[in-house]
């Protein structure tokens, strides 16, 4: 009994060693969060640096454009100034900052001009670049020069770099034209292979989200229909650089079979017939280049460089406050909306943006409200109680006004329709009328392996189950519901939008339209960008004067820290639960199988280590 009991002790010892590891854990935890904490805030302020002299602003973006990043990337300042953290590639930067740096700059007397590096800038949508394109043209427009500068430009990097007074390119150098598509993975046969049954319920012909579930391609009303939109885009974009650039859109793309041929003609120097296509405006090496913008914007301290300072090291002042107490809330609504607060990735929450209108509503000092949507859609039960709080908040007096960014579908337009006024560009993706919803159920492949399903119940849908094929009477009522819900949703269309319930459905089936078509079928109001919606908010409020409100998720340290912390506590107590149980079991697996044990004798090890193994090998 004695090895027992000095086993049993040696187990409660582990565990306080356990404890304290943890308490200094926290404690350090804690103390180290505190002194990064001060150490970024003091670099943060240290590295934000005021232009003094005469310096060129570099657009040096690096990841992607978002209408509102994660709030992880708040952080990655940090990190770079902290311990010299290059900037991802994926990082994520804010379509409405970028623009605020570029209106600053443009009357900054240290800012002579603009240098766009974008050989790490991987990505955003037209509609964005097109609104940081008129903040490049405001900047032009004082007389301060823009240079693009790279060794390749991708169709992306190439829309901005066309605002450039001049676009350099180094001898081996490119400008990869190519054109625009859409491409999507079709999983029919993959589902039939491994015996799983889908089960598609929806209303509208172009509902091109479901056909990967079953189809093996593209069904010809959404290849007819995205054929038609992705050549308007690309056509939208061909005219941007047309314009910009002073050359023809044939000059831009003359199509890549004659690409090919005048390539060859060139003996495949892409840089050469980018000049010659007047896609660029000069040939130069980064060396070369390097002494040209010394003699325009002067050397710096150490003289290895020109005058110059990134927008991540910018001073970025705050606006002028002009009436606090008329103010105009700007709300984003991005990615895919779901149920509940929590906004991961990609998505939003519906009950996060409830709670963010009803705040604004109920706030005498917010006078408009801004929409940014920038959504597919998602969860229609999200969706509508979105929609319901905007209702609710239009019928309070407040104006609200919708600003579409990249895409506004589906449950995207469903919260929109409500709003006073609807804004969108012409390349936004908006429509996109329908209502779906897809099953998928395993019981032929749980079949294949011998699993079986067999219930007694009281009704054909009392137990539903991903492991037994759906009975009709659900299929019934799943249909229903999405039959129901398109209805709703077009005539919640119609009388917003102030048509008739056939003139809807006649634009609606899933359709999606760029801006230009969805203005000519009535579903917004104006082509325009989020100048045009701040605009209209401060028309509709009666505002001469007012300060924008952001409804940012700020970041809350304190937070962060009980978060973490609650996860040491709760593995702490799982770990400690988890020890009480194990020797709670294994005094009641003694007492039963052992104490009555007359041969048994607790002073030889063989023993104690044969309890050890049967109680494992019982439990």
């Amino acid at each position: 009994m004695k090895i027992a009991w000095n086993l049993i002790c040696k187990i409660f010892k582990s565990g306080i060693n356990v404890l304290n590891i943890i308490r200094i854990t926290i404690l350090n935890i804690l103390l180290l969060i505190f002194i990064i904490i001060g150490i970024s805030i003091y670099f943060h302020i240290k590295n934000t640096k005021n232009t003094t002299s005469p310096s060129a602003l570099i657009l040096n973006l690096t990841g992607i454009i978002v209408d509102k990043p994660t709030t992880y990337t708040k952080f990655q300042k940090f990190s770079k100034q902290l311990f010299n953290i290059n900037q991802s590639h994926i990082q994520e930067n804010s379509l409405f900052e970028i623009i605020h740096i570029l209106r600053q700059a443009k009357n900054d007397t240290n800012i002579t001009g603009l240098i766009l590096l974008l050989k790490n800038f991987s990505g955003g949508s037209q509609s964005s670049l097109e609104y940081i394109g008129k903040a490049l043209y405001e900047f032009k427009n004082t007389g301060k020069p823009i240079y693009a500068i790279s060794d390749h430009y991708d169709q992306i990097q190439y829309l901005l770099a066309s605002y450039a007074n001049k676009i350099y390119i180094t001898p081996q150098g490119e400008v990869n034209l190519r054109g625009i598509s859409t491409h999507k993975l079709y999983y029919q046969s993959l589902l039939k292979n491994l015996k799983i049954n889908t089960h598609v319920f929806r209303v509208g012909s172009y509902k091109s989200a479901i056909e990967p579930f079953t189809r093996d391609n593209m069904s010809p009303q959404v290849r007819d229909e995205e054929n038609i939109w992705i050549h308007q885009l690309w056509d939208q974009y061909l005219k941007i650089i047309s314009l910009n650039r002073n050359i023809t859109t044939q000059q831009i793309f003359p199509g890549i079979n004659k690409i090919i041929d005048e390539l060859y003609e060139m003996q495949g120097d892409t840089a050469y017939y980018a000049l010659q296509k007047k896609w660029v405006d000069e040939i130069s090496s980064y060396s070369d280049i390097e002494n040209t913008m010394k003699k325009t914007f002067g050397t710096n301290k150490n003289n290895t460089s020109f005058n110059s300072i990134s927008i991540y090291d910018y001073n970025l002042k705050p606006p002028i406050t002009k009436n606090n107490n008329n103010q105009i809330a700007i709300i984003c609504i991005q990615g895919t909306i779901i149920h509940g607060n929590n906004d991961i990735a990609g998505s939003t929450g519906g009950d996060t943006i409830v709670r963010k209108i009803r705040n604004a509503r109920f706030n005498p000092k917010i006078k408009a409200i801004i929409l940014r949507v920038n959504s597919p859609g998602g969860s229609v039960h999200a969706s509508e109680l979105i929609r319901q709080e905007i209702i609710a908040t239009r019928n309070s007096g407040k104006p609200i006004i919708v600003s579409m960014g990249n895409i506004a579908a589906s449950g995207g337009y469903w919260i929109s329709t409500p709003a006073n006024f609807i804004i969108a560009s012409n390349s936004t993706l908006t429509g996109s009328i329908g209502v779906f919803g897809i099953i998928n159920t395993f019981e032929d492949s749980l079949d294949t392996i011998g699993v079986h399903s067999d219930e007694v119940n009281t009704s054909p849908v009392a137990n539903l189950s991903i492991a037994k094929a759906l009975p009709n009477e659900f299929k019934n009522m799943m249909q229903l519901y999405v039959n129901t819900s398109y209805q709703y949703f077009i005539k919640t269309v119609a009388k917003f939008r102030c048509k008739t319930i056939t003139d809807i459905d006649r634009v609606a089936q899933g359709h999606i339209w760029l801006g230009y078509d969805a203005i000519k079928n009535g579903l917004i109001d104006k082509i325009g960008d989020f100048d045009d919606a701040i605009n209209k908010a401060a028309e509709l409020a009666h505002l001469t004067e007012y300060q924008l409100n952001w409804h940012e998720d700020k970041i809350n340290w304190i937070n962060i820290i009980i978060q973490q912390t609650n996860k040491i506590v709760f593995y702490a107590i799982t770990n400690l639960l988890n020890h009480y149980i194990v020797l709670n079991n294994l005094e009641k697996f003694i007492k039963i199988h052992y104490t009555a044990d007359n041969h048994f004798t607790w002073n030889d090890p063989k023993n104690c280590y044969a309890i050890c193994c049967n109680y494992v090998s019982y439990h």
